[in-house]
């Protein structure tokens, strides 16, 4: 396991909901994937008691997904919840930004500071093609809503496209110049077909090399609980820029991370088949440890290993907006 031992997983993805307000053809895409019936998703205190077993069993970051989680009624009062948990000291929470305005003072107001915004365009009209809907102002303004309530970190993810908006990627690190914003660059995850994947994807050399002309950069200490982002700092910058290469750079050998699904699967792993079932154990009653056991079992299912070499063999078993990202 390339001296990775089962007490470094310590960081669950948490996905609350696989619903989403928005297409994204890489995610979401319309049309392309049957919902789940809102019995067979968790309920928000089934999650709340998989994760004081989480915590039990090493986890200290919980990461609140989706879907889009801002999507699912009493969200708000999950995330105080989530806070509440003994033992756990980090929850954030993923989001598209449609509805961040809106929610943002409550979320605040429950504890959430560690905020990540999903924005793959700066541009309205791009916005438009890119996701089938026209939210772009909406997310502006939840973005500079979070900002002056003192959201922090705030994190900007972008899924570089080929063709589509890799001729922003000037624009999207001058955000991280001008604001103390994280802007992560993520490369494009072969979940579509092969012909527009191969299109579309660009390799995270490729960026860090357009983006050589912002200077030399200095790589920052990797956080315990951090995600496989790799995060640089530049000269003259107020944030920092972050380089997530899970296709070209392989990060296997330093993941940290489960993910539950809202259909309560737990996943060892983004990109491998394995999945257990911890809902059904719930709902008929296991006692914690069965549970814990659950958790320590998808921990030795990881492979530490890339899951797949060849982007022509590997398709997802599900969308990612069932999975969680």
């Amino acid at each position: 396991m390339s001296g990775i031992t089962p007490q470094k997983v310590n960081y669950l993805r948490l996905s609350i909901t696989d619903r989403c307000n928005l297409r994204c053809f890489y995610c979401a895409p319309a049309g392309e994937w049957e919902k789940l019936p809102a019995p067979e998703i968790l309920r928000y205190e089934e999650m709340l008691h998989l994760a004081r077993v989480a915590v039990a069993q090493g986890i200290r970051k919980i990461r609140v997904t989706g879907g889009e989680p801002l999507v699912r009624r009493g969200v708000v009062e999950f995330i105080q919840g989530l806070h509440q948990v003994p033992g756990l000291q980090e929850v954030c929470l993923t989001t598209n930004g449609v509805r961040l305005g809106e929610l943002a003072p409550g979320l605040y107001a429950a504890g959430l500071r560690h905020l990540n915004l999903s924005l793959d365009t700066l541009r309205r009209e791009r916005y438009q093609e890119l996701t089938g809907s026209d939210h772009f102002l909406e997310v502006q303004s939840g973005l500079e809503k979070a900002a002056s309530l003192g959201f922090h970190p705030i994190k900007i993810n972008c899924v570089v496209l080929k063709d589509l908006n890799d001729d922003e990627l000037l624009d999207f690190a001058r955000l991280a110049q001008e604001r103390p914003f994280q802007v992560r660059f993520i490369e494009f995850m072969p979940t579509v077909s092969r012909r527009k994947w191969n299109r579309h994807f660009l390799p995270m050399a490729e960026v860090r090399r357009r983006l050589a002309v912002l200077g030399e950069r200095e790589p920052l200490t990797r956080k315990t609980c951090a995600g496989p982002a790799r995060i640089f700092r530049f000269p003259g910058f107020r944030g920092e820029l972050g380089f997530i290469s899970a296709i070209s750079e392989h990060q296997c050998p330093e993941c940290n991370r489960l993910r539950l699904t809202a259909a309560g699967r737990l996943r060892p792993c983004l990109f491998g088949a394995a999945e257990i079932d911890i809902k059904g154990p719930l709902r008929q009653g296991a006692d914690d440890a069965a549970l814990g056991r659950l958790f320590r079992e998808a921990v030795n299912l990881k492979a530490w290993k890339p899951e797949f070499t060849d982007p022509d063999t590997f398709h997802p078993c599900r969308q990612m907006v069932s999975i969680g990202g």
